[in-house]
């Protein structure tokens, strides 16, 4: 009976090591710069961390001036097979046919991720990973890089091969020279102007053309500058720097284009390539590796987290769901659940959840950031000190995060408070994301409420070369010429006189009636009223005032706001990632209208907030 006692109880010991087993599968290894998730284990993880520390020390010293991955942290998720990699893919590449990948690079607003197949084979099993990772490396460039020089650099760099004695830069592509030599090339002066509205940029079989063309030039420039001695990639990126567009630069840096184009015909019907080989060695010391075990709820936060981002929501919200049920105060999931419920469009329970994020841990920038904007979002500013407080904390708890302090300065502007304070909030969120053009029409917004109409031009011809689609262009181009007629306006006997078209035809405008036209109440103090209707008669006098009626059956108000940039925008039942124009796109929309009454007999109260519909 004894044996069978002590059998037994070795038999259930086993079964709950085997418990414990099946709980993790993760394992954690975090080194200085990258967190290494793998579901494979230890050894792998630590392959893996110090695979990426070796390209970052690589990246680094060819960039040297980089700073990208400061305040952000890169997360890999080494993944043991294919099966396991399609579990988190975007579900794009999941259809039949599609590209099989062997990694994907995924930016989100606190963190990068890195998915990676451990079983990828192939000569360059990293090159995804290289190529986007040299993206990341070169994204303050944005404002002046044109889009083949980006793309050429990431396709030159992503056949880096890393070893411990040597590293080997700029393998050329297989793939590349043979596609190159069975199509005819673009002309230079095409390849040079493609941006992301570009066919050749989007469609398949162009787009091919377009990356292979933009590794060859940029392999041709880069090996016969090192041959020669000379800078000419140097030289075109000064240009570039300076505001020449693309071709007029190459014109200036290559010379000419015609024969520039000969050359690179002949340099991919070569039999051999060159490529830089670095003999400095890259040590990793693996010892000041910090591994541990993951808990299956722990990994599931951050497989949620890479899910949602890659919009497969019902899915990110099927592990949330079972993380909070396992660890009902894991902060992490809160805060994905409130950017699960924020895509879902759903303002109150986003709220909720980033509110309750705070909460649980006051350390997380992003739980501060969102549950700000959620509540901006849900209308309510009878209170903006809480909201001001906890932007406030996310730039503190993460100095490099810009959303943090555009949002802060239209806090501000939307109070025609602290204006200066404003405007160097968004230079210091241009200067972190120069190639993020809403912040650059924000620092112009804030300018223009301080009247400083030539500085808020200035920023928005400079934003003008960030736009990437032909609405920003126009949109920008009209901002600019309603600035130039304020600044261009001249005070003559009482009378304003207002350039209004770029040839020189002026109006009159009395500016002593058209400000007690529209003069109204600063702040309304009157209870809250909403309406549904049509907005008709839509109109924006100088220099913020919004005019408009709300039409119901048999029944027409109107409402103002003196300042149409404090007003929150909502969309109720359709999407769009189209600019909110009110001044020029709103007359004739549905709208759920709230307001607060006033006194003044001319209008029925001041516009609290908007909700468009279709």
């Amino acid at each position: 009976m004894r044996t069978y006692a002590v059998l037994l109880l070795l038999f259930l010991v086993s079964l709950s090591a085997q418990a414990r087993d099946g709980e993790s599968h993760w394992f954690e290894v975090r080194s200085d710069h990258f967190t290494v998730l793998t579901d494979s284990n230890e050894r792998e993880g630590r392959r893996i961390a110090t695979q990426f520390e070796r390209m970052r020390s690589v990246f680094h010293t060819l960039f040297p001036t980089a700073t990208y991955d400061k305040g952000t942290s890169i997360v890999v998720l080494a993944l043991r097979d294919r099966k396991s990699f399609q579990t988190l893919e975007p579900t794009a590449y999941l259809a039949k046919g599609q590209v099989d990948l062997a990694g994907f690079f995924q930016r989100t607003p606190n963190k990068n991720y890195i998915l990676l197949r451990l079983d990828a084979g192939g000569e360059h099993p990293f090159a995804t990973v290289y190529h986007e990772y040299t993206h990341s490396m070169t994204t303050k460039s944005e404002e002046w890089i044109p889009l083949w020089l980006n793309e050429g650099f990431a396709e030159f760099y992503q056949n880096t091969d890393i070893g411990e004695k040597e590293v080997l830069l700029g393998q050329p592509s297989t793939y590349d020279i043979l596609y190159l030599r069975a199509n005819r090339l673009l002309p230079l002066t095409t390849l040079l102007r493609v941006d992301h509205a570009s066919p050749y940029y989007h469609d398949e079989q162009k787009g091919s053309m377009f990356y292979s063309e933009s590794w060859a030039l940029t392999h041709y420039i880069l090996m016969t500058d090192n041959e020669t001695n000379q800078h000419r990639m140097q030289d075109y990126s000064q240009y570039l720097i300076q505001h020449e567009d693309p071709v007029t630069a190459a014109e200036h840096a290559f010379g000419d284009l015609n024969k520039l184009q000969k050359a690179l015909d002949n340099y991919v019907s070569q039999q051999s390539f060159q490529m830089f080989k670095m003999k400095t060695g890259v040590t990793i010391d693996e010892s000041t590796f910090k591994v541990r075990p993951v808990p299956t709820a722990e990994a599931n936060v951050i497989r949620a987290d890479v899910l949602l981002n890659n919009g497969r929501i019902p899915e990110a919200q099927g592990l949330l769901e079972s993380v909070l049920r396992e660890d009902p105060k894991n902060a992490m999931a809160y805060e994905t659940m409130g950017s699960l419920k924020f895509r879902e469009r759903d303002i109150p329970a986003a709220r909720r959840w980033f509110g309750e994020a705070v909460e649980l841990d006051s350390q997380s920038y992003l739980a501060h950031y969102y549950f700000a904007v959620m509540s901006l979002q849900g209308g309510d500013r009878s209170n903006d000190a809480p909201l001001e407080a906890s932007l406030r904390t996310a730039i503190q708890l993460n100095p490099s995060f810009a959303p943090a302090y555009d949002t802060l300065a239209m806090l501000l502007a939307s109070r025609n408070d602290r204006l200066p304070e404003a405007h160097i909030l968004t230079l210091h969120a241009v200067e972190l994301e120069p190639g993020n053009l809403q912040y650059r029409l924000n620092g112009a917004t804030v300018l223009s409420q301080q009247k400083q109409y030539v500085a808020a031009i200035s920023v928005l011809q400079v934003a003008k070369k960030v736009a990437k689609v032909p609405g920003e262009m126009v949109s920008i181009q009209n901002t600019i010429e309603r600035l130039q007629s304020y600044e261009g306006g001249q005070q003559v006997d009482g009378v304003q006189t207002v350039t209004l078209h770029k040839d020189g035809t002026k109006v009159l405008v009395n500016r002593a009636t058209a400000e007690e036209e529209t003069h109204y109440p600063e702040e309304a103090t009157g209870p809250k009223r909403k309406v549904k209707g049509v907005l008709r008669g839509v109109k924006c006098s100088y220099p913020t005032v919004l005019t408009l009626n709300v039409e119901q059956a048999g029944k027409t108000i109107t409402l103002y706001s003196n300042n149409y940039f404090k007003i929150p925008f909502t969309l109720g039942n359709y999407d769009s990632n189209d600019e909110i124009l009110p001044c020029k796109a709103i007359d004739g929309m549905k709208a759920n209208v709230e307001y607060s009454e006033v006194t003044d007999p001319k209008v029925a109260g001041q516009i609290v907030a908007i909700e468009l519909n279709k």
